[in-house]
C-alpha cells in the first residue's frame, strides 16, 4: 500500500510541475496569456531547462510580442556567453524579427513622441500599445548589445549608441506615461506587469549610468541620459517588490550590484544583508 501511495504521490508531483511549466495552447494570443506563457518560460530557465523554455514560445514567438522578446532574450544570453559567431547571427536574426513583431502591436503615430502628446491620446492608448513599446525598448537593448559584440568598430558602436539611446526615450515616455495612468495601474494586472517593466528599464539605466566617470556622465546628460544612483536603486527596489514578470531580473540586477559591481568598481561596501533577503525567497523556486 505504501508503494501504490508513493507513485501517486509521484504521480501528482508530476502533473503539479507540468500545470506549472505549461499552459494550455489557446487558438489566438491575447495578452495576459502571453504574459502567463512568458512568466512559464522565464521559470524553466531560471531552472536551466532552456530548451523546454524555447519550445514553448517558439509557437508563438512570431505573433506575440511577449514571445517574441523572451524567445530572442534567451538566444541573445547565449550568444553573449558563448561569443560563437554563428550563435551571435542567430541571435541578431531572431532579434530583428522580434523587433518587427513588436512593432506591430506599437500605435502608428507611437507614444515615443513628447509627454503634450501624451497626456491628449491617453485615452485612446490600448495596453497592448503600452506593452508594445516596453517589449520594443528592451528588444532594442538587446539588439544594442549584440552589435557591440558582432563587429568591434567604430560604426558599430555608434549604432549600438543610438539603439540605447531610443530604447531609453522610450523608458521615459513609458514612465510619463505610467504616471498619469496611476489609478488604471493599481487595478489591473497588466498595468502593474507594465510598472514593472518601467522601473526595471528606468531603475537600470540610471543605476549602470551613474557608475561611470562625472566627466563622461555630464557628457552623456547633455544629450538627455541621467544618472542618479539613489533613484536607480529606488525603482529596482520597488520593481523587485511588485511581483511582475520582470522581478526576478531587477532581484538579480541589484544582486549583482550589492555583491559584485559595488565592490570591484569601489563604489562602497556592498548591501550583503539585502542580497540576502532579496535571495531568500527565490531559493526554493529556482534551486
Amino acid at each position: 500500500m505504501a508503494h501504490v501511495g508513493n507513485g501517486a504521490a509521484a504521480e501528482e508531483e508530476d502533473c503539479f510541475e507540468d500545470a506549472f511549466d505549461r499552459i494550455p495552447s489557446a487558438c489566438q494570443m491575447d495578452l495576459q496569456t502571453a504574459i502567463q506563457e512568458t512568466q512559464c518560460a522565464l521559470n524553466l530557465v531560471l531552472n536551466n531547462r532552456f530548451s523546454q523554455a524555447l519550445d514553448l514560445l517558439k509557437p508563438w514567438w512570431k505573433h506575440s510580442m511577449y514571445h517574441a522578446l523572451g524567445y530572442s532574450s534567451i538566444l541573445v544570453m547565449q550568444a553573449t556567453m558563448t561569443f560563437d559567431q554563428k550563435d551571435i547571427q542567430t541571435a541578431m536574426e531572431t532579434i530583428k524579427q522580434a523587433l518587427q513583431t513588436c512593432h506591430r502591436f506599437r500605435k502608428r503615430n507611437s507614444v515615443v513622441v513628447s509627454l503634450s502628446s501624451l497626456i491628449s491620446k491617453q485615452s485612446s492608448l490600448q495596453e497592448e500599445e503600452m506593452h508594445a513599446e516596453l517589449c520594443y525598448a528592451e528588444c532594442l537593448l538587446q539588439k544594442a548589445t549584440l552589435t557591440f559584440i558582432q563587429d568591434e568598430n567604430m560604426i558599430s558602436f555608434i549604432k549600438g549608441g543610438i539603439k540605447i539611446r531610443t530604447s531609453y526615450q522610450i523608458y521615459k515616455d513609458c514612465q510619463n506615461l505610467l504616471n498619469i495612468s496611476q489609478d488604471k495601474a493599481e487595478q489591473l494586472n497588466s498595468f502593474k506587469q507594465f510598472e514593472g517593466g518601467v522601473k526595471l528599464g528606468i531603475g537600470s539605466f540610471n543605476l549602470m549610468l551613474s557608475l561611470l566617470p562625472q566627466k563622461i556622465l555630464r557628457l552623456l546628460e547633455f544629450i538627455g541620459f541621467s544618472g542618479n544612483r539613489g533613484f536607480g536603486l529606488s525603482q529596482l527596489r520597488e520593481g523587485a517588490a511588485s511581483q511582475s514578470l520582470r522581478s526576478i531580473i531587477c532581484v538579480l540586477t541589484l544582486l549583482f550590484y550589492n555583491t559584485y559591481v559595488s565592490l570591484i568598481l569601489g563604489t562602497g561596501e556592498g548591501n550583503l544583508t539585502e542580497a540576502e533577503a532579496l535571495l531568500e525567497p527565490y531559493q526554493q523556486k529556482y534551486p
